[in-house]
Order: structure tokens, then C-alpha cells, then sequence
């Protein structure tokens, strides 16, 4: 099979998008999700994701790990999704899509993806960090020389420690520049090394951020090594609700391989 795709990035994070409303991709095929993920043998990405029909809604989200398996929420790759869906002439400048965790509402400004994230109500308190969902796990804790220290082994080492174990968390980084800036690195489960950066995990930590009273604002600038995003909330009877996650996403290029 030749297979078409097109390559995103959304902050450094990176994806193999396939349009698959004509139902072509062998979709159990974990090992072919892992080979086109591949650097040095596929295409190489963080991740695979299809777009698809839906009944409900303008398209279906279906997001793979690099390791093959179907996952969570994937919040920059809503965001490429959404711009891919815009350049396929699925939707236009707003849409409403279906991923794993429910619906997403998102809009586009120029090269802009503003993309609505799942409410949070539950925010747990460790004696070391935060744990939250915002449509994937996330471990949240501060972390001193954060520019210079070893995340794929200290990472992993949260990853699968206690109590996460198999299942596993992604864990987040974070310093603190200013009231409304924070720095964060981000070591993802399915990955299982460092990416550029990490959508439902600076989701996390602007809200975990918010939780700890570490920062007042009602929206937060996120420096990840692949640039910056920006994160609105607002909260209201200890939810926080209406967030949204908003970056640049750009289609990088168009390909064909066998497979």
C-alpha cells in the first residue's frame, strides 16, 4: 500500500496526519503506527493521528503514541488536526470535532489554533507535585536547574514509579518566570523521552499553577522547548472551565510511503 500524508508540527511537537474518511488505514496495525513514527526507518513524529467522518460532528480525532498504540488526548495535535481539517476543506475558520475524551470546540486565527480543552474539577495535592487530567495524566512539580538536567531518566523514573506503575503518567517540569510566565519541560508516557512540547501538559501545569497560587492571572504564557503557547481558563466553584489551548500549527510537508 502507498500510503499519503502530510506532516504537522504544532510548537516542535510532530505528527503524521492521514486522511482516513475513506476508511484506508489498517487502524490494529500497531506496528506499522510505530514504523511511520520512526525517525530513522518511517517518517518519523510524536505521534499518528487520523481524521475521520463523524456523525455528530465536522470529524473524528484517532491519535497514536510513536509506540503504536491508540492513547489520550493529544492537545497540540487537536490543534494540527484542526488546521489539517482547515486545508482539506473540512471545516472553515470554527469547528466542533470528537476525540477520545469527548468533544473539542476550536477556532483559527491566521495560523493560530485556539482550541477548547476538557473541564477540570479535580486537582489532587501531593507533598511534591500536582496530579491532574486534562485529557491525558499529568504529574506537575517544580524542578531547580531545569535547563541542564537529565528529564528522560528522571522522567522515567516518575513514569513508572509509584503510583503510576504500567499505566503510567506524563510528568511536567515547571519554573517559574513571572506571575504569568512559567518554563516547562515535559517527559511523555507512550513517547518515553522529552518532546518540544506537550499540549494537555502545559494545559496542566497553567492550571496546576493557578491550584498552587503561584500565578493570579486568568491566562498564562508557557515557554516549551519549542516555543510558546498560551493557556485561558477561568474558574469558577473550584472547576475550571471554558480553557483553552492556543499555538501556531503548521503543515511542514506532504508525502507518500509503502507500507
Amino acid at each position: 500500500m502507498i500510503l499519503s500524508f502530510y506532516k504537522y508540527q504544532g510548537t516542535g511537537n510532530d505528527f503524521v496526519l492521514v486522511d482516513n474518511r475513506q476508511d484506508i488505514f489498517p487502524k490494529n496495525d500497531t506496528k506499522l503506527v510505530h514504523h511511520l513514527c520512526e525517525r530513522k526507518f518511517g517518517v518519523g513524529a510524536d505521534g499518528l493521528i487520523l481524521l475521520e467522518n463523524d456523525a455528530d460532528c465536522d470529524f473524528k480525532m484517532v491519535y497514536y503514541n510513536s509506540d503504536g498504540n491508540e492513547s489520550t488526548m493529544c492537545g497540540n495535535g487537536g490543534r494540527c488536526i484542526v488546521a489539517f481539517a482547515n486545508f482539506l476543506g473540512v471545516i472553515q475558520q470554527e469547528t466542533t470535532f470528537v476525540a477520545i475524551d469527548g468533544k473539542h470546540y476550536a477556532t483559527l486565527e491566521d495560523d493560530i489554533v485556539h482550541l477548547q480543552m476538557q473541564d477540570v474539577t479535580m486537582i489532587e495535592d501531593h507533598e511534591n507535585h500536582v496530579f491532574l487530567d486534562t485529557g491525558s495524566p499529568h504529574h506537575v512539580t517544580f524542578k531547580e536547574g531545569i535547563e541542564q538536567f537529565d528529564i528522560k531518566k528522571e522522567g522515567a523514573t516518575i513514569r513508572y514509579g509509584a503510583p503510576y506503575f504500567e499505566e503510567g503518567s506524563n510528568v511536567n517540569f515547571v519554573k517559574k518566570i513571572s506571575d504569568t510566565e512559567f518554563r516547562v519541560r515535559t517527559y511523555e508516557r507512550g513517547v518515553e523521552d522529552e518532546t518540544l512540547s506537550c499540549g494537555t501538559g502545559v494545559t496542566a501545569v497553567a492550571l496546576a499553577m493557578h491550584h498552587l497560587k503561584e500565578t493570579t492571572a486568568n491566562e498564562v504564557l508557557l515557554q516549551v522547548e519549542g516555543g510558546t503557547l498560551k493557556v485561558s481558563y477561568e474558574y469558577d466553584s473550584n472547576a475550571y472551565k471554558n480553557i483553552f489551548l492556543k499555538g501556531k500549527a503548521t503543515q511542514v510537508f506532504k508525502g507518500e510511503i509503502s507500507c
